[in-house]
């Protein structure tokens, strides 16, 4: 029980902090708090290049890390043999294919298919699908990466072995994203939607947690999907074996404190600890409550959890990034769309991947995938359900102790 308040004081920790320096710094709440979806508030300072050349500093040497692991300590592992048995494509996966392909061209197009409800209905009421692609294009896309689990993982996937977790990973992650919607009002709107004009008021809310609910089950497929390739699985898997003490979780739950604290004084100096803060944060609160984290098989060398989610989330990231292009890409004025996003990233808004990502925004999104697997581990701990979404056996890895 005490494990649990703990959690919860924590999590309304990371929810105060930031209100309580943006109070402090504003006299209020920042400009633009409360507008839902988020809309561009102020002006962002421009591009700097001290903050840029140091912040592709810490890139290169993350890249360098994960590229060229060895250098840092991490001996190689021979991958045992896998014996593949010879599997169909399931078929979810087929049934999800045309879905995306359907959707991703009305997506990209601005195709207007009119579909007319007053026979069904009595009423002259109609509307264009375009506005409507993003929700099953996702789920289509999340149902084809784990189809492809499926076949590459001797007919065991996610769906296949755990729909049930599958569906609370759909609700966790609909609470998760609202979250970091809500912190991006205290780092003035490090995205924003243009075309809330689209839908009413309710309207977004609806849709937008429909869509909120594809983000983490994303990332756990394509965290399954790596692990079905033996040299990534055991790339990161014999490394240093690094054992924190209690000393070290106090201090560094103390850090996730002041840096919640300060993103709301300092939004725009300190806006990368939305997607940073948590770690510390929550992941300390679970070592110091003697639970399991991503970090914890790092103690005896395992890194591939931690590394495999975070690679995972980037390759994600370029198709979030890539079909969020295309909307704007075949536009005149605004798209229709109401998930396109733009970004308004101080000092490091430069060299653009897919129009409106910056190159190192990318780096984030490795920060984010870890932030995705705490915030999952920290409402199985609070709701008291088993957030094990692993398929080759190791229970206790992801059960939490």
């Amino acid at each position: 029980m005490k494990k649990v308040v703990f959690l919860i004081i924590t999590s309304a920790l990371i929810f105060l902090l930031p209100t309580l320096g943006s109070i402090v710094r504003w006299g209020g709440l920042p400009e633009g708090y409360g507008l839902f979806p988020a809309q561009q508030a102020g002006n962002d300072p421009g591009f700097n290049l001290t903050y840029f050349i140091c912040a592709s500093v810490v890139a290169a040497f993350i890249l360098i890390f994960l590229l060229f692991p060895r250098l840092f300590g991490f001996k190689k592992v021979v991958a045992a043999p896998v014996v593949r048995q010879k599997v169909n494509f399931p078929y979810w996966f087929w049934g999800a294919l045309p879905v995306l392909i359907i959707c991703w061209i009305i997506m990209w197009t601005r195709a207007k298919i009119p579909v007319d409800l007053e026979p069904i209905t009595s009423l002259p009421i109609s509307f264009s699908l375009e506005r409507y692609t993003f929700v099953p294009l996702w789920w289509s896309f999340i149902c084809i990466l784990d189809g492809i689990v499926y076949k590459r993982n001797n007919a065991i996937s996610l769906l296949s072995i755990k729909p049930r977790v599958m569906q609370v990973l759909a609700v966790v992650s609909c609470y998760s994203w609202f979250a970091f919607e809500y912190l991006n009002f205290f780092v003035m709107e490090n995205w924003y939607y243009p075309n809330n004009h689209v839908m009413s008021d309710f309207g977004n809310i609806f849709w937008f947690s429909l869509s909120y609910t594809t983000v983490l089950p994303a990332i756990v497929e394509w965290y399954l999907l790596l692990k079905t390739f033996p040299r990534m699985r055991d790339r990161y898997s014999n490394g240093p074996r690094l054992k924190v003490n209690k000393g070290w979780l106090i201090a560094l739950y103390i850090v996730g404190l002041v840096l919640s604290l300060l993103m709301g004084y300092f939004p725009y100096q300190l806006f990368w600890v939305l997607w940073v803060a948590l770690v510390p944060l929550l992941s300390a609160a679970m070592g110091l409550t003697r639970l399991w984290t991503p970090f914890t098989p790092i103690r005896e060398g395992n890194w591939s959890p931690i590394l495999l989610i975070a690679i995972g989330t980037v390759l994600n990231g370029l198709f979030w990034e890539m079909w969020n292009f295309g909307s704007e890409w075949f536009k005149s004025g605004y798209p229709a769309n109401p998930n396109y996003w733009k970004y308004s990233v101080p000092y490091l808004d430069k060299f653009h991947i897919f129009s409106e990502m910056p190159i190192l925004g990318y780096f984030g999104y490795l920060f984010f995938g870890v932030n995705c697997w705490i915030l999952w581990l920290a409402a199985a701990y609070i709701f008291k359900f088993n957030p094990n979404f692993e398929l080759d056996g190791r229970q206790d890895e992801t059960r939490g102790r």
